[in-house]
């Protein structure tokens, strides 16, 4: 009894498949044009194979890299990275001075110091030495890639120093600033305490009181443009000082070098003056000589000169 039971349960799974079979079936007989839009989505989904498809969880990660570490001898020694380390500490901070100096300029006198520290780690990175285990990193932190960006942003840095011109205001071996420099600040401070001294009220005093060391100044920064002992933090601070003494206080002094300009000046404008002056004055003073004729003789005396040729 039971094994009847058991063929008529597979008798009936195999109607059932023929059933679901014959239901998906397609006649070629039928045309297309009879058998609606849903239709054939459903005929599609009933007979298209369905294929495998994988499906990350959302919080798996895939690492883009290839290798999690490359083989010893194209890695960076632990020396080298530690030179690295150093470096972006340093130059951090010397970036950090350069913005806090920007307005008013003091580059050269405040941030002479960093950049000493940072010139001195890029020579050591830089350098043909061999360090512990006789091991270079010029080649394998400047020259590796295409990039170069150590060198690229100590280039960067080492332009904006330049164009500073820092290195007329600093003395390099002795990293300090140079007696020139150092002479011209105490003469601006000077001057700069007797414009706070004299601002308040009528400037015709600041104007008198200050001519004296106001001029020195201008003289002072007239002899370092001479002898190019200037950089950007003397420049700007002497722009600012004399726009305070000819905008704000309304000062101005004629300046030494102007004084035989006028001078010339003046004499080349009267110049023609003088001349037809002169001219008019040599011309009264002339006396007039007159040109008088000879008197033509008697005709007595040709009527006998002609006498005598007959």
């Amino acid at each position: 009894m039971y094994i009847f039971q058991v063929a008529a349960l597979l008798i009936a799974l195999l109607y059932y498949g023929n059933a679901q079979t014959s239901t998906v079936a397609v006649n070629p007989t039928i045309l297309g044009s009879e058998l609606s839009a849903d239709g054939l989505k459903q005929l599609a989904a009933a007979v298209a194979p369905q294929s495998p498809v994988f499906h990350p969880s959302r919080g798996s990660y895939f690492s883009l890299n290839l290798l999690s570490a490359f083989p010893e001898d194209l890695e960076v020694s632990d020396y080298c990275v530690e030179l690295l380390a150093i470096f972006g500490q340093r130059y951090s901070t010397y970036v950090n001075c350069l913005v806090s100096a920007a307005r008013p300029v003091k580059v050269c006198q405040n941030c002479y110091g960093t950049h000493d520290n940072l010139m001195e780690i890029y020579t050591n990175i830089s350098s043909d030495q061999m360090g512990p285990g006789n091991v270079s990193c010029r080649d394998s932190l400047l020259r590796s890639d295409r990039l170069m960006l150590v060198f690229l942003l100590y280039n960067n840095l080492e332009d904006i120093w330049t164009g500073s011109e820092c290195n007329s205001c600093v003395s390099l071996g002795l990293h300090s600033l140079t007696n020139d420099t150092l002479y011209f600040m105490a003469t601006l401070n000077q001057s700069l305490r007797c414009f706070e001294k004299f601002q308040q009220g009528n400037h015709s005093a600041l104007c008198k009181e200050c001519k004296a060391t106001y001029r020195g100044l201008n003289e002072l920064y007239s002899r370092m443009e001479k002898n190019r002992t200037l950089c950007i933090d003397i420049e700007d601070s002497m722009n600012m000082t004399r726009r305070l003494w000819s905008k704000n206080f309304n000062c101005s002094f004629p300046r030494a070098e102007n004084v035989p300009v006028i001078a010339v000046s003046s004499f080349m404008l009267f110049l023609p003056i003088i001349f037809y002056l002169s001219s008019f004055l040599h011309s009264e003073q002339k006396k007039r000589k007159l040109i008088h004729p000879k008197r033509a003789k008697s005709n007595t005396s040709l009527v006998n000169i002609q006498d005598r040729l007959s």
